[in-house]
């Protein structure tokens, strides 16, 4: 019964979709109140009603109902349950099923709190939204129904794929949606700009904190797929270029432009035309990511193995979603004023500067996931582009970026001054020296890459707290007054701050764990010792342990420093007889100058041996990833509770057209 409740959900929530797309669009265009007010309600009936039929799944799957196809194959009884609980989206159907409901939530959120958006946009922007969410749920429905049932049932699931059995699983795809997905609602509001024929520093500041929260959120996600890999997957890699990565990413790049961007059309009242175009490829990003996951066009460990009919149906979605609001960018950009003017060396010169370069890295990422795909697609030949072509395309991109975002903060408005900006960062400038020769101290074969990001990474971070200082007149005024200031320098300037500091250790984590990693693959027999980084790992054999739905080969390595013991490492080969498929468990020892990651594959082919694959890593400051990431989440919510945000816009000067909107007839 619970099952018919959802699906009969989510057929009501297509029902107030439809009238959401068009009754309140239809009413802008007339001046009719009662219309565009109609978006209100049924927003949130739909976020409602979606809220039902993810309610109605998540039982299904928490109590085994085997009835269900999506929890047959998906679920076993004897999983945990919070792996049970993550089996709700851990599918093609599920996954799809928070598609919508995320979609649903950010309507419902401009709804319930966009009190001070003029009705016309907002009708206008509800409609755009619902337009996006009608495409999903059809699919969903006639597609790829998540409350399909199955009779008579099995007697027990087919089991969530082992690899997705992980907290860090568990908790990334809805952070990776509400990221990626919460641009849908950037995208609508750029589209009902572009319709209504104004773009302006009000409409700007309306945009901000929701572009903000899908970065939070996307950020927060990636970060998490990152760890999961970096941990569960055994490679001792935290990121690997592949295609089901860079296509979260690719949102992630050019959502960070867009934030940039829309900064300089609230202050300047200029970029109009690149705010309105990066909203729109951002989630036109998300869409691309959707179709090439759920295509069938590539095999992943994250992607969903789908037939390619349901990829036909999403590039439909795809080519009018794209299509249709790039032709009306087409259209309508030319009217769109140009603003103020600015010199080449001006705050806004720098953050034009720093759009094109995220833009052409988002670009050579697109070129390169998709490459082999139109190759495969026109010739059959099938080719690989991995991390050589990335790093070689991306890196010396990012580099140049890096020392912007150090000297931008300092520029002023308009017209900079470059050698006053310049003087204020000698501490920088030394900071960049230091940490550029430690480096090529460290490893004087290089790479020379890494040498130049080490020092950039320097650079970047004592020019943020330099420029954090400055503004608080750290030891400038006395320290009461340094206090009183930074208690009332608005939030978004210490989120700044913290993000852009977050990226300076980032760097240092990527450069250290890339550049300066060293590893030992042998086999290993107990006593066998190995020498790596000034530890001694001394094996000491296999145990077989059984855990709640699988059989695991348990290593136990014994960690000497200096002939001292320091630690015992238990990595695990673990096989999981229901899905007929094994994983591998990493032994970690962090700190934060690095990691010892264990890791043992397969046994020696003599049965008789009891030798075992043994892989030992030592990865350099790959702890400063996370911590550069915390700092960057933590940035958005700053910037985010900023309380110019909280506030919101201003209400639109009276130089502005006059409303459309007439009292109902």
């Amino acid at each position: 019964m619970i099952p018919e409740i959802g699906q009969f959900a989510l057929m009501l929530a297509l029902a107030a979709a439809l009238v959401q797309s068009v009754l309140p669009i239809l009413g802008a265009s007339r001046g009719r109140i009662l219309w565009m007010q109609s978006a209100i309600p049924t927003a949130l009936v739909q976020c409602a009603l979606l809220t039902v039929a993810f309610a109605a799944l998540m039982r299904s799957f928490i109590v085994s109902d085997f009835t269900v196809v999506n929890v047959a194959t998906n679920s076993h009884s004897l999983k945990p349950m919070i792996y049970k609980v993550a089996g709700t989206w851990g599918s093609h159907e599920g996954s799809l099923l928070l598609w919508a409901l995320i979609l649903a939530v950010f309507g419902a959120g401009v709804a319930l709190l966009g009190r001070n958006i003029p009705a016309g946009l907002k009708a206008r922007t509800l409609s755009v939204q619902a337009w996006i969410s009608v495409g999903f749920l059809s699919f969903m429905i006639f597609t790829s129904n998540p409350f399909d049932r199955v009779f008579p049932p099995p007697m027990d699931g087919n089991d969530l794929n082992p690899l997705l059995q992980d907290i860090g699983l568990a908790l990334h795809p809805p952070l990776l949606y509400l990221g990626y997905v919460g641009f849908s609602i950037v995208f609508s509001f750029a589209v009902a700009a572009l319709i209504e024929g104004r773009v302006d520093p009000a409409w700007a500041r309306w945009v901000r904190p929701w572009t903000l929260a899908a970065w939070v959120s996307l950020t927060g996600g990636i970060a998490l797929g990152s760890w999961w890999a970096y941990y569960e997957l055994g490679w001792g890699g935290w990121w690997f270029w592949d295609p089901v990565e860079n296509v979260s990413f690719m949102p992630w790049l050019l959502g960070t432009a867009l934030l940039h961007s829309a900064i300089v059309t609230e202050k300047r009242d200029t970029f109009k035309s690149w705010t309105i175009l990066l909203a729109i490829l951002t989630f036109s990003l998300s869409l691309l990511g959707t179709f090439i996951v759920r295509s069938g066009l590539l095999t992943s460990v994250h992607a969903f193995a789908v037939d390619p009919e349901r990829g036909v149906y999403i590039l439909g979605l795809l080519a009018v979603s794209i299509g249709g609001s790039l032709t009306l960018y087409a259209w309508r950009a030319p009217a769109l004023e140009g603003g103020g003017l600015f010199t080449p060396i001006s705050r806004e010169a720098g953050l034009l500067i720093n759009n094109l370069l995220l833009a052409t890295a988002t670009a050579a990422v697109l070129f390169g996931t998709l490459y082999p795909l139109f190759l495969e697609a026109i010739t059959g030949d099938k080719i690989s582009v991995g991390p050589p072509f990335f790093n070689a395309a991306f890196i010396p991109l990012m580099l140049p970026l890096v020392f912007l975002m150090g000297i931008g903060p300092f520029l002023s408005w308009k017209r900079a001054d470059l050698r006053g900006a310049l003087q204020r960062l000698k501490l920088a400038i030394g900071v960049a020296l230091v940490f550029a020769l430690w480096a090529w101290w460290r490893d004087t074969d290089g790479p020379v890459l890494a040498i130049i990001a080490f020092g950039l990474a320097g650079w970047l971070l004592v020019a943020s707290a330099r420029e954090w200082a400055s503004r608080v007149k750290l030891g400038e005024a006395p320290f009461a007054e340094s206090l009183r200031r930074a208690k009332n320098l608005p939030r978004a300037a210490h989120g700044m701050t913290l993000a852009h500091m977050g990226v300076a250790i980032l760097i240092v984590g990527m450069v250290g764990s890339s550049a300066w990693k060293d590893e030992r693959v042998l086999f290993a027999s107990p006593g066998t010792v190995v020498e790596i980084a000034g530890y001694e790992v001394r094996f000491d054999g296999v145990a077989r342990v059984r855990g709640p739905n699988y059989v695991s080969d348990m290593g136990s390595l014994t960690v000497f420093r200096g002939g001292e013991m320091i630690t015992q490492l238990d990595p695990e080969r673990r096989w999981y007889p229901v899905a007929q498929m094994q994983t591998t468990e990493s032994a970690i020892r962090s700190t934060l100058a690095g990691d010892l990651y264990v890791t043992i594959g397969e046994p020696a082919a003599d049965e008789a041996s009891d030798e075992w694959t043994l892989r030992v890593l030592y990865e350099p400051f790959v702890n400063f990833l996370w911590i550069g990431t915390v700092f960057l989440v933590i940035g958005g919510f700053f910037s985010l509770s900023d309380r110019r945000l909280r506030v919101g816009a201003p209400r639109r000067t009276s130089s502005a057209p006059p409303p459309q909107a007439t009292p109902a007839e």
